[in-house]
């Protein structure tokens, strides 16, 4: 090979070597994002409060309707069979006992619902990093191969 074909090759590897370097800045640029944006989402989803999902809000007013029939129909048995103190006392206690029972469903939900929602990230998160982690020895290897065309065309240039 002759000085200016070892020129070209030097050439060639050292382009190479540059457009692959940019190539590989955007896909980890792109990857950075989607990062970015998994992040947003798990601070989004994992710290929302669970008693003002539409799930829990229908168990609440489920059982605020159950309670107000309950309440309505102690009411109505008192005022016909004279119904005692110790009878409203009971019916008070279920409701508040169904109250507790919802409330803790809502509680239950929200901690199964962000172990999940944390499974999810961390997943996510695991093959962004990977997915860097790719593109990093990618670069290296760029780089690697580069230098090798230059030194490979310098090598056969004619002193």
């Amino acid at each position: 090979m002759g000085l200016i074909g070892a020129a070209v090759g030097a050439a060639g590897s050292i382009f190479g070597g540059i457009s692959a370097s940019k190539a590989m800045k955007r896909m980890k640029k792109n990857v950075e994002a989607q990062r970015k944006a998994n992040q947003d989402w798990y601070d989004r989803r994992y710290n929302e409060d669970a008693t003002q999902r539409a799930d829990a809000q229908r168990i609440l007013t489920q059982t605020e309707l159950s309670i107000k029939n309950r309440n309505q129909q102690a009411a109505g048995a008192q005022a016909v069979m004279g119904g005692t103190d110790e009878s409203t006392a009971a019916a008070k206690a279920a409701n508040n006992q169904a109250l507790a029972d919802a409330t803790s469903q809502i509680a239950v939900n929200a901690d199964a619902r962000k172990d999940q929602i944390e499974q999810t990230y961390r997943a996510k998160d695991d093959e962004y990093v990977n997915q860097l982690n790719a593109i990093e020895q990618g670069k290296a290897q760029a780089i690697a191969g580069a230098v090798q065309g230059v030194a490979s065309a310098a090598s056969s240039m004619p002193f």
